[in-house]
């Protein structure tokens, strides 16, 4: 790949944002979009992203890293129109901010692991809200769930409460799963539940997944892209069955479980 000059860079930066500003301009769509009307498609060019980065794909890496480039364009353009900030006083107080957070680089803090980092960059942050927050406060509401309570439980630990010797995490996991247990004890999958017996078995299993990402976060392993993985692995080996079962001309509901587990284990050792 052409390695490129600090110039050359903002040059091309300087291309999209005159592309931006014709377009805000002439083009009737763009021309009326909002902060509102973008936010959605922003969400979806952030997954579309994230889908690109687990799967290791640098095309289209690079292109969802467009899409999300041109939001982040966007919205410093609408802003700039409501007379409220532009570009620069992002760049700005996004430069002020990383100067300010890695006082191991620019001042004279000590910090020789990431996880010092970690902490001092969220000791830093209360501070910039002059201790008026809680630690988890910062925490947006609107993540989802799993990486919500990745995102908790760094915040706690980070903070000092956390598991002293790494057994310690397996002991909670173990005792979620049998409370869990125990709530589930005589379900067999057919019984109906009342609205309490269903609210104290999602209560439960909330502890389990909850216990079982702290376990994942000791183990500086995000719970999320492990999951991604296995999800997609699933899919693979379950689209394998599908594609045997149109081999051997059935519908997949008229395989046998016996021949789905046989179809199951040669995707297990042929797909990757």
């Amino acid at each position: 790949m052409q390695q490129h000059t600090r110039a050359e860079k903002i040059e091309a930066l300087g291309r999209v944002i005159d592309v931006l500003d014709t377009l805000r301009v002439k083009c009737p769509w763009d021309a009326k979009q909002t902060n509102e009307s973008l936010r959605a498609n922003t969400v979806e060019e952030v997954f579309e992203l994230c889908d690109a980065l687990i799967k290791e794909d640098n095309n289209e890496i690079k292109k969802e890293l467009g899409d999300v480039l041109l939001h982040i364009l966007f919205y410093a353009k609408i802003g700039e129109e409501k007379e409220a900030f532009d570009i620069v006083g992002v760049a700005d107080a996004l430069t002020q901010k990383l100067i300010y957070r890695h006082p191991h680089v620019y001042g004279h803090v000590e910090a020789d692991t990431s996880h010092q980092v970690e902490e001092n960059w969220e000791q830093l942050k209360l501070k910039e809200k002059d201790g008026n927050r809680s630690i988890l406060a910062g925490v947006p509401s609107a993540l989802p769930s799993l990486i919500k309570a990745y995102r908790i439980q760094q915040k706690a630990a980070n903070a000092g409460f956390d598991w002293e010797q790494p057994q310690q995490v397996w002991d909670k996991v173990k005792e979620e799963i049998g409370e869990f247990s125990a709530e589930a004890a005589n379900f067999n999958g057919k019984d109906e539940l009342t609205n309490e017996q269903k609210l104290r078995m999602e209560e439960e299993m909330g502890d389990v997944l909850f216990s079982l990402v702290n376990a994942a976060r000791l183990y500086d392993i995000h719970p999320d892209n492990a999951l991604e993985r296995t999800n997609k692995k699933f899919i693979a080996r379950f689209n394998h069955i599908e594609a045997k079962a149109k081999e051997a001309g059935k519908n997949l509901k008229d395989m046998t479980l016996a021949e789905m587990e046989a179809a199951w284990n040669e995707a297990k050792t042929t797909l990757s």
